[in-house]
């Protein structure tokens, strides 16, 4: 595991539990090198999940770009990590639930908004924005005042 820090690859753990039920470990590491604290998280996949692009093209189901995508729509605003890490488990969760093999992207995109909406009407707008391709500000305002009611 690479430091955070210094990019060290060896590090310690420090501390090991369990979260979510049981299905994922938090763990505390300290770096070999530079004595740096961080965290990881591993998660159980049992099947990887395939993604359905847009263009028809399938790749693997990769939790970063959720988790990228979340903290880019959220850049700036008052939502707490732990209310991010909360919500793209229960996306995971609900894929899950939807298929064990292939998802459309639009499916998540679906999610996410959902779950955006919940956490953060401007990083909801964010999102919807770029997800859907506003193309001029009456999209905008259409989402605003949908927002509204």
């Amino acid at each position: 595991m690479k430091c955070t820090n210094c990019k060290y690859t060896e590090s310690k753990v420090v501390d090991s539990r369990a979260v979510q039920s049981g299905s994922s470990i938090r763990r505390r590491r300290e770096c070999l090198e530079c004595n740096f604290r961080f965290t990881t998280y591993e998660y159980i996949l049992p099947t990887p999940v395939m993604v359905i692009k847009k263009n028809g093209l399938r790749e693997e189901y990769n939790r970063k770009k959720l988790t990228n995508s979340f903290h880019l729509a959220c850049k700036k605003r008052p939502v707490p990590a732990e209310q991010i890490f909360k919500s793209i488990k229960l996306i995971e969760e609900k894929l899950s639930a939807l298929s064990n093999v292939e998802v459309h992207s639009e499916e998540i995109g679906e999610l996410v908004m959902y779950e955006l909406k919940k956490l953060d009407k401007i990083a909801f707008v964010r999102f919807a924005s770029v997800y859907r391709e506003f193309q001029d500000i009456g999209q905008f305002q259409a989402h605003i005042d949908d927002l509204s009611t």
